[in-house]
């Protein structure tokens, strides 16, 4: 194929901008005699990078999004080689085994709190982080949500928050995890001087945080009948970690997220294993001034 020719159907295939990435390889395709392997891959590669993205099944990872997660996808349980079909009620037409409700999950940083504080007990919020907390269940209630729960972390200023939060939201379970508590989930990438935990502590509340994130992060059980809305208040590593691992981001890149006290981060999982972040640390409905995130 002549090089104007191959210009030609790339033209065709991926719009006139195409030629831009196809004359910067040029110089290399035409300069290698009897277009060895080598000259072909490059411009095959080239090429197949001026393709509409619409047209690619592969993340720009080179890692295809993986529907299996959270292990409940039911398709890929096996049995004979023939894919298992699982019925809670054998006579029912309608329950074939797979999840058909949409969970929303929405996490909520903690308010501002007491950082001199002597032990978790002292380190509750501050005038203005209570204020916070109001802002947030104001917000949480003028959505209007159906919401069906809310756990907490066990910790002083978040069990705070989320008390303050529930006064907007009667009817609505309270319930408190250890799990959710704050910590260091993974070794950041890039790393930073001004926080540099042991060994041990990424050890410890890594494997702690990574059951949370099992706990509550997946898509809807089969018999869940109706879209969820849950309400996770916990603390900004937990809530960038989850963030990170349901979206199948580097975990390690948690660090690189800020989120502001009493912030909203929404997650939707639909029965599918599809995964998508509808906020990421809203607090647009706090005053400026009322911003903060320690």
């Amino acid at each position: 194929m002549s090089y104007r020719r191959t210009i030609k159907i790339v033209c065709g295939f991926a719009g006139g901008s195409a030629v831009l990435v196809v004359a910067a390889a040029a110089a290399e395709y035409q300069g290698c005699f009897g277009h060895t392997r080598a000259a072909r891959w490059s411009l095959f590669n080239v090429l197949q990078a001026a393709q509409p993205a619409g047209n690619r099944t592969v993340e720009s990872t080179g890692n295809a999004w993986d529907f299996n997660w959270d292990k409940r996808d039911l398709s890929a349980l096996l049995t004979n080689g023939k894919k298992e079909v699982v019925r809670e009620d054998p006579s029912s037409e309608q329950d074939n085994g797979k999840p058909k409700a949409t969970r929303n999950i929405l996490l909520i940083r903690h308010s501002q709190y007491n950082l001199s504080g002597n032990g978790d007990h002292e380190r509750i919020l501050t005038p203005l982080g209570r204020e916070q907390a109001e802002f947030t269940g104001q917000r949480l209630a003028v959505l209007g949500l159906k919401y069906d729960i809310m756990v907490h972390s066990t910790m002083a200023r978040a069990t705070e928050t989320a008390n303050i939060i529930s006064k907007y939201l009667p009817g609505v379970e309270l319930v408190s995890c250890d799990l959710l508590r704050e910590g260091a989930p993974i070794e950041p990438v890039p790393p930073v001087t001004h926080w540099k935990p042991d060994a041990v502590q990424y050890h410890e509340d890594g494997a702690r945080i990574e059951a949370a994130f099992r706990r509550y992060i997946h898509r809807a059980d089969p018999k869940q009948k109706e879209d969820s809305y849950e309400i996770i208040v916990c603390h900004a590593n937990v809530i960038r970690y989850f963030v990170c691992r349901a979206l199948q981001f580097p975990p390690e890149g948690w660090l690189r997220i800020g989120l502001n006290n009493g912030s909203i981060t929404w997650l939707t999982v639909r029965p599918s294993g599809r995964v998508a972040l509808r906020t990421l640390g809203d607090s647009g409905f706090m005053p400026p001034d009322k911003l903060t995130r320690t």
